[in-house]
């Protein structure tokens, strides 16, 4: 009899990989909070030269530089096996990459890509943060192919290759930079 704590044999134990993220995200975070409080010194600094602080004009102050921050704060992006989330400050979305039903790149001031899933659940993100981060993009493109394979990714596969060659393009030309070969 087998020990109960052992895998089968036909089964190959997989580690599983732990989830990939965006590596310059915390100094994006980092920029955007100096941004908003050089804002935020430079408006206290004119009101209290100009003697005309009060404490309702620094809460106004205050108030304006924490609304930058929010702006200008960038998501949190992660990608594991079959799944992509994105997290702002007040809202956490995520969906199945491997139930992909569409995909869709939305342009306009700043480029958008739209990952609806087949529980319904849908997701925006920025198409630079996949090329500037190859591990989210493998990922990202490990379920789309899983959704292709099983027939739920009914339209998106053009703006999914079309990504694909930008990651390949971007890297290649990394390689070439670190190497010399410019």
């Amino acid at each position: 009899m087998p020990h109960l704590l052992t895998p089968p044999a036909t089964a190959p134990y997989r580690h599983p990989m732990p989830p990939s993220e965006d590596p310059r995200w915390s100094k994006d975070v980092y920029a955007s909070a100096r941004c908003a409080g050089a804002l935020l010194a430079l408006l206290l600094l004119i009101d209290w030269g100009s003697g005309t602080f009060t404490w309702w004009r620094g809460t106004l102050w205050t108030t304006l530089a924490l609304l930058l921050f929010g702006v200008l704060c960038p998501a949190r992006v992660r990608a594991g096996d079959g799944w992509l989330t994105s997290r702002r400050l007040l809202r956490t979305r995520r969906v199945r990459t491997d139930r992909l039903v569409s995909v869709r790149r939305l342009d306009g001031v700043s480029p958008r890509l739209l990952l609806r899933d087949a529980f319904g659940d849908r997701l925006e993100i920025d198409p630079q943060v996949l090329v500037d981060n190859p591990d989210l993009w493998l990922r990202v493109d490990a379920g789309a192919r899983k959704a292709a394979a099983a027939g739920t990714l009914l339209c998106g596969s053009t703006a999914l290759s079309h990504l694909g060659e930008q990651v390949e393009r971007e890297n290649a030309l990394g390689v070439f930079k670190a190497s010399g070969l410019e």
